[in-house]
């Protein structure tokens, strides 16, 4: 049996940080781990056209601070702020503490691998063919500056009545040197 390591946690220290930051009590760590998995959905899936690449939270003893790290923070954030009031309230409702929110811009988002594969499912949903949004995200990704990309798509797809599995790998071609 082959044993298989979960990549965030064999990265985690080293060259990625945890997503959620606090030292809780033992009493209070069942409900603040259940609130952030609440916050989390909640954000993915009110703001899930914005690109969301990851959503960081950080707790002190009374305030929470949400960090949305986000493909197009002109989404998030609407016009003159209005819509970061919004999602603030509606998320002080969700939790009943204080919340700041903070919005960042992913910088490169065709390298995050959560936005290549939500790239993915929104054209497979607007009817791509499969092979050309595979091969559209893994172009982007290198040109964008990744070592390599693996992509995998399965399922009904083309509107096979078979499902068909893909997996595609590029990776980042060497330059020789000249001598």
């Amino acid at each position: 049996m082959g044993q298989k390591v979960n990549p965030i946690g064999l990265r985690l220290g080293i060259n990625r940080n945890w997503e959620s930051r606090w030292f809780p009590k033992k009493a209070t760590m069942p409900e603040n781990v259940a609130e952030d998995n609440k916050i989390r959905k909640f954000v993915k899936k009110e703001l899930y056209y914005a690109g969301i690449a990851q959503t960081l939270i950080e707790r002190t003893t009374k305030k929470v601070r949400v960090t949305i790290v986000a493909a197009r923070p002109g989404i998030v954030i609407g016009k003159k702020g209005a819509d970061v009031e919004k999602l603030k309230n509606s998320l002080k409702a969700l939790v009943g503490k204080d919340i700041a929110v903070n919005i960042k811009e992913e910088r490169k988002p065709f390298l995050s691998g959560q936005l290549a594969a939500e790239n993915i499912a929104q054209q497979l949903e607007r009817r791509v063919a499969f092979r050309r949004a595979m091969k559209r995200v893994m172009q982007n990704a290198i040109k964008g500056g990744a070592k390599g990309i693996k992509v995998s798509v399965s399922g009904r797809l083309g509107g096979a009545e078979i499902k068909i599995k893909k997996k595609k790998k590029k990776k980042k071609k060497k330059k020789k040197k000249k001598l």
